[in-house]
Order: C-alpha cells, then sequence, then structure tokens
C-alpha cells in the first residue's frame, strides 16, 4: 500500500469520532469527519476517500441516503456504523451496496482490522498484471472482471461491488454447486459475521437483475441444503 488511505467517518457524537480518529490516525490513516448528510456528501465530493465510515443515525437524515447517493457516484468502499443490531437493518444497508457492517459498541482495534479487510478485497490487484483477467461468456451473460462490467443480453447490468463479485464466482465454476460457506467466505471474506441470508438477498438481486424468473430460474439455480449455481453453458 502506498501513502496513508483515507477514510471519511460520518457520524455525529464527538465521544466515538474523537478516539476513534485518533485510533486511526495511529493506525496509518487519514481520518476526516463529517457529522451529517449535508456534510459527508460535500466532503465526498471535494475529494473521494478510499472507505467511508457511515453511521446510519444523522441529524439530517439517514445515512442509508448518504450511502445510495455515494453509490450512485462511485464504487468507494462502505461500513456501516450503527448501533442497530436487527438483520433488516443490516440487510439495507448491504442491499444499498455497503461492504460491511459493524455494530456499536465496537473497538477502535476491530474498526481498523475491518477497514483494512475490506480494503484488501477491494484493492489487492496487481499494479502489472501479466495478463488480463479472462472475459467470462456463459449463453447471453457477459461478464468482463478487468472492466467490472457484466451485460445480459447486451444490456448492461448495474451491479454493486457484492453482486458482481458473487456474479463472476458463479460464472467461473458454471455448472458446479458452490456451497452457501464458500460463497460467503470468498465474496464476504471469513470475517463476515452477519446472517446467510445476506447470501440470499443478494442472489435474488442478480437473479431480478439478468431477468431471471425466481420460480424457475434459467441462471442461477439453488440447490436445496448446499447452495447455488449458474448453468452451464450446455444448458443455456
Amino acid at each position: 500500500m502506498v501513502g496513508r488511505r483515507t477514510i471519511l467517518m460520518v457520524e455525529d457524537e464527538t465521544s466515538i469520532t474523537e478516539p476513534l480518529a485518533e485510533a486511526l490516525d495511529r493506525e496509518g490513516f487519514d481520518t476526516r469527519v463529517a457529522g451529517t448528510v449535508a456534510d459527508a456528501l460535500s466532503e465526498a465530493e471535494r475529494e473521494m476517500p478510499d472507505l467511508v465510515l457511515l453511521d446510519v443515525m444523522l441529524p439530517d437524515g439517514s445515512g442509508y441516503d448518504v450511502a445510495r447517493t455515494l453509490r450512485e457516484r462511485s464504487k468507494v468502499p462502505i461500513i456501516m456504523l450503527t448501533a442497530r443490531g436487527e438483520e433488516t437493518d443490516r440487510i439495507v444497508g448491504l442491499e444499498l451496496g455497503a461492504d460491511d457492517y459493524i455494530v456499536k459498541p465496537f473497538s477502535a482495534r476491530e474498526v481498523a482490522a475491518r477497514i483494512r479487510a475490506v480494503l484488501r478485497r477491494v484493492g489487492d490487484v496487481p499494479a502489472a498484471p501479466t495478463a488480463a483477467p479472462e472475459t467470462l461468456e456463459i449463453g447471453p451473460v457477459k461478464l468482463d472482471p478487468a472492466r467490472r462490467e457484466a451485460t445480459a443480453h447486451g444490456t448492461d447490468l448495474d451491479l454493486t461491488r457484492k453482486e458482481f463479485e458473487l456474479l463472476e464466482l458463479l460464472m467461473r465454476e458454471a455448472g458446479t454447486v458452490i456451497s452457501r460457506e464458500r460463497l460467503i467466505d470468498e465474496v464476504w471474506d471469513t470475517n463476515w459475521f452477519g446472517s446467510t441470508k445476506t447470501l440470499d438477498v443478494h442472489v435474488s438481486s442478480l437473479r431480478r437483475k439478468l431477468g431471471d424468473d425466481s420460480q424457475n430460474p434459467r441462471f442461477i439455480h439453488t440447490v436445496r441444503g448446499v447452495g447455488f449455481r449458474f448453468a452451464s453453458a450446455e444448458e443455456l
């Protein structure tokens, strides 16, 4: 990693921001703080950070609105920070494109570890690859890992980062059943602490964007009690 990664912390509680910012600075990050939705979007537009720590409850609105707007503008990694622990709240954040979710109370060491894990997942790309990753094409679905683009029937698919990574893994092993555990481990990493229902939410979203029939899917098939598989070229 070259230079200090910039972290934008969107949180209005100074009892959290001050000690956490100091701790993250000691961990080698350059931490900026915004206490409102307006300040967060303004700060991000002025200089997009390497990662956003985003609280859900803000004085002038919801962190979900910030996440939604950021996702429209960029693929900046987002970690949600919130006192809410309900599964539905986690799923909402993940559906909006969040990369991780930490429930308060948390330690600064945990936050730093989560930041590093997310940055590794989204930034571990060789500076000078010897060969570009191969383009995957199965039936009418085409995925270009190098360009981070995917199409179905010639139409661009608007995928979140996790949806893209999930689709790529399924397509790379088309025709083979991939267990739920492995999909969680490889797409969300082994430190993921959320419900595996998150996987179902992402599969459902992928099916919808692919134009798949949820009752009789053509592309992504459910293997009950095991996991999922992408149809082979012969099936399509």
